[in-house]
This record gives structure tokens, C-alpha cells and sequence, in this order.
């Protein structure tokens, strides 16, 4: 069908006419962006040539072409809720947030902590396993792990149940410093006794503080009843 009986209307359904004239709205309007894009826009950035150049290049009855174009250009700069997102991305929740709550109860230690404590020994991953014997959510050595009565350290229950024990173990014993008992879980207690604090090992440290980083992104994003005490 010609676009003269098109626009005239002329032996046209009714219901087609209305689809046609809105494919000519829509195809006026992005010859006008398109005129725009090539003659009245500075292109000051790579965002800005991709679509003045995807513009010029669609042929003007080709809708799909320029619909594509600013899909490229809208998915080439973040947005700010995107932004905002990856900025958050430390307060992860997982599965085992109840079994933790429940065993950082038990043991007197912040939820959050315990929380921050897994996410970086393990990821949340039960399967994780180190080269130097460490397994589980916790990441428990398996003298460890035998002596806070874990008998199975792939099991995640278990796991956050020794760990939190263990961890509780380490705050007592440090007089409730969560700085120094995150250290000792990582470099072992008589790392921590022998340096009166932190060991200055860059392992240890940036453990420490990823620990701590990761368990106010998390306090951050729950309720305030949720967790108890906090880092010393």
C-alpha cells in the first residue's frame, strides 16, 4: 500500500490507518532527533558520537534501528541508582542470616560481625575450602573445628555455630576488642598477645578492616533491633 493512500486515508481500515499515522508520528520524530543529533549537538563525549553517529547512520523509516541506538546510549552510562547499588554492594544477605542471628545470640558476639566475618572467609560458600586446611562458611582449621565440637565443617549450621563460638571465645579472651579478636581469628591468637594488638601483617589488617567494613554495610541495611553490641 502506497504512502499516498496512507495519508490520504483513501480504502484504509480503520484500524490500520491509526497504526499507520502513529509509525509516521513516531518516524517525524526521530528525523527530527536525527537532525538534531547531526547539525545541533556538540559531541563532547564518546556517549554523546555513539548516538549522534547511530542517529545519522538509521535509515528514517527504520524505528527498530534508532530504538536500539538509544538503548546503547542509555545502557553506556550508569545510572545513579546503579551507581548507588555497586557503592552498597558490602551489605550482602544470604540464606544462613537467621542461623547467624541465632548463633551470635548464643555466643554474645554482634550479628553483624559474624555476618561481615563469613563474608570474607568464605564468600557464604559452603564448599570453600583453603590450601591451608581451612573449610566451611567459617573457614575453620580442623583442630579448631574438633575442639568447638564441629563435626562436619561443610555443614553450614555447624560451621557458623563453631565459628560463633569461636569467635565469642576470642572476644572474651581480648576483653571484648572486636578489632583484636577478628585479628587473632585470622593470625591466631598468639600473634595478637605477642604484638598487643593487631599484628602489623598487611594480611591481617586489611582482613580485619574488611571485616569491620562489611559488618556496618550490613548493621546499615537492617533493622537496628537486629544487632547487639558493636565493633570496640
Amino acid at each position: 500500500m502506497s504512502t499516498e493512500a496512507i495519508a490520504a486515508g483513501v480504502g484504509v481500515p480503520e484500524g490500520e490507518l491509526a497504526i499507520a499515522q502513529r509509525v509516521r508520528q513516531l518516524q517525524s520524530l526521530i528525523e527530527q532527533a536525527r537532525q538534531v543529533s547531526v547539525s545541533g549537538v556538540a559531541l563532547d563525549s564518546p556517549t554523546t558520537a555513539v548516538a549522534a553517529t547511530s542517529s545519522s547512520q538509521a535509515p528514517v523509516g527504520d524505528f527498530a534501528a534508532a530504538l536500539q541506538a538509544a538503548t546503547t546510549v542509555d545502557s553506556a552510562s550508569p545510572t545513579t541508582a546503579q551507581s548507588e547499588s555497586a557503592a552498597g554492594a558490602g551489605a550482602v544477605s544470604s540464606e544462613y542470616d537467621s542461623v547467624i542471628e541465632q548463633a551470635a545470640e548464643r555466643y554474645g558476639v554482634d550479628p553483624a560481625v559474624l555476618h561481615g566475618l563469613i563474608q570474607q572467609e568464605s564468600g557464604f560458600d559452603p564448599s570453600a575450602q583453603s590450601s591451608a586446611g581451612a573449610s566451611g562458611v567459617t573457614q575453620l582449621m580442623p583442630g579448631t573445628a574438633a575442639s568447638l565440637g564441629v563435626a562436619n565443617p561443610l555443614n553450614p549450621t555447624e560451621s557458623i555455630e563453631g565459628g560463633a563460638r569461636y569467635l565469642g571465645q576470642l572476644m572474651a579472651q581480648f576483653g571484648g576488642n572486636t578489632a583484636d579478636a577478628l585479628a587473632a581469628y585470622n593470625a591466631g591468637p598468639g600473634a595478637v598477645q605477642q604484638f598487643g594488638g593487631i599484628p602489623p601483617y598487611a594480611e591481617t589488617e586489611s582482613y580485619v578492616s574488611k571485616v569491620l567494613g562489611y559488618a556496618e554495610a550490613y548493621r546499615q541495611a537492617q533493622p537496628a533491633s537486629t544487632t547487639v553490641g558493636g565493633p570496640a
